[in-house]
């Protein structure tokens, strides 16, 4: 099978510009805010007047059960399903009603629950496709070479995830916790300034978990993420702040340690003490 460097991009239809003319970014510390956050689907209320703060460099989780909002605010945060009410501010900029690609563009990645990876390509060509998709060059049709500098990044984010071994390897291929580590490195594409990961820990083997955990401390200090996780133990262990939500609500902002030692948290979603 031919390298995907070889296939010709087709270039998007004219780009719709949403942001008002008078519209400009502002000085920010903060990577996210969300100001009355609220996604109605008719009458059902996924997610209702959620407020939360993001600082730029943080690592931060949303928790909750099945059903509490937490991936239709993800939707909400990316442009999937844009909020019915309030304001997102991404690094002091108002994103609300900006595309999708435009907040791509600006600096904002995510996972999804669901694979969307490329599995009848490498795992190279996938993290190329990726680098490639947030370049300049993203349209060019001449083939890339290795020195290239999409080649290179690419290379670059192998190694990051620790997949160098497999760089070769057809995605449908690895295993499902090697495909949620090349997610990642997908996500990584482009120098992102913050990442939503849509519980990137479903599935894994207890080994497989130690390994995500890994990668996601050796993140760069500047780079912000928001992490969604069932598995409560792996978000304490990764980030500095959490949110739990429950019933599309948010039901307490806290430290990791804030959270675990939360009577109300213990009762809804550990069942007591843990």
């Amino acid at each position: 099978m031919a390298s995907i460097s070889n296939l010709p991009s087709r270039r998007p239809g004219p780009a719709r510009d949403v942001a008002s003319a008078a519209s400009k970014p502002l000085m920010s510390s903060d990577a996210l805010v969300l100001e009355g956050v609220t996604r109605a689907f008719g009458a059902l209320r996924a997610v209702d007047d959620v407020s939360l703060t993001v600082a730029a460099g943080q690592k931060y989780a949303v928790l909750g059960s099945n059903g509490a909002g937490k991936t239709t605010l993800f939707n909400a945060i990316t442009g999937d399903f844009p909020p019915t009410a309030g304001r997102i501010l991404f690094f002091g900029e108002d994103i609300t009603a900006l595309q999708p690609y435009e907040r791509i563009r600006k600096g904002l990645r995510r996972t999804y629950q669901s694979s969307l990876l490329f599995k009848e390509l490498s795992v190279r060509d996938n993290l190329f496709l990726a680098v490639r998709g947030v370049g300049s060059g993203r349209f060019s049709f001449w083939r890339a070479g290795m020195q290239h500098a999409s080649q290179v990044a690419a290379d670059d984010i192998l190694h990051r995830v620790r997949l160098d071994h497999l760089k070769d390897d057809l995605v449908g291929n690895l295993a499902h916790g090697q495909q949620r580590q090349l997610e990642i490195g997908m996500a990584l594409a482009g120098a992102p300034r913050l990442i939503l990961f849509d519980e990137p820990a479903a599935g894994l083997s207890p080994a497989e978990r130690r390994e995500l955990v890994a990668l996601l401390r050796g993140l760069p200090k500047h780079m912000s993420f928001v992490i969604i996780e069932h598995d409560l133990d792996i978000a304490l262990r990764v980030v500095e702040r959490l949110t739990v939500m429950h019933n599309g609500r948010v039901l307490k902002h806290g430290t990791p340690d804030e959270i675990e030692n939360d009577a109300q948290v213990q009762a809804i979603y550990m069942g007591g003490k843990h």
